[in-house]
């Protein structure tokens, strides 16, 4: 299960890569895409690596992090329990579905976009305009299974 400090590992590891990365962003897409696919493979690449060989753990650098974290999270009540609601409805999904969401619904990204930061930045144009074509359909079915497990949710 990931952890509080795997986010931070990865968001370390995602902001160092966009530095070095600079050079090879030719500009096919918008920074924000890029950051996007620089992201999903940071988060990967925490996932699956040993905690113990990673380079630096953040979570062990000293900071304001729980304050910050403190003022994020903090929400009205109510909002807070849909929200709640929201994301236990969504983690029923599986990975794909959900970053699917993620970029789709909670970024706005465009569907050549999402394509992108799915397939890499070595994908060609044939491959990211059908892959677009794929997530749409994919987009279909992933909306109408929370619209099922909302209203079993209702139901309990």
């Amino acid at each position: 299960m990931p952890t509080e400090a795997d986010g931070y590992d990865a968001f370390s590891r995602m902001s160092e890569e966009l530095w070095r990365s600079f050079r090879r962003f030719d500009g096919r897409c918008s920074v924000r895409t890029w950051c996007y696919m620089l992201a999903r493979h940071a988060a990967f690449h925490v996932r699956t690596q040993p905690r113990n060989q990673r380079e630096v753990l953040l979570s062990h650098i000293p900071s304001v992090l729980g304050a910050v974290t403190h003022v994020w999270n903090t929400t009205r009540g109510g909002e807070q329990h849909a929200q709640n609601v929201y994301a236990e409805i969504r983690r029923q999904l599986d990975e794909d579905d959900q970053t699917l969401l993620v970029l789709r619904v909670d970024r706005n990204l465009a569907w050549r976009d999402i394509a992108l930061v799915l397939l890499g930045e070595q994908a060609d144009p044939e491959d990211v305009t059908r892959k677009a074509a794929t997530l749409r359909k994919q987009f279909e079915r992933v909306k109408e299974r929370l619209r099922e497990l909302a209203a079993k949710r209702l139901a309990e």
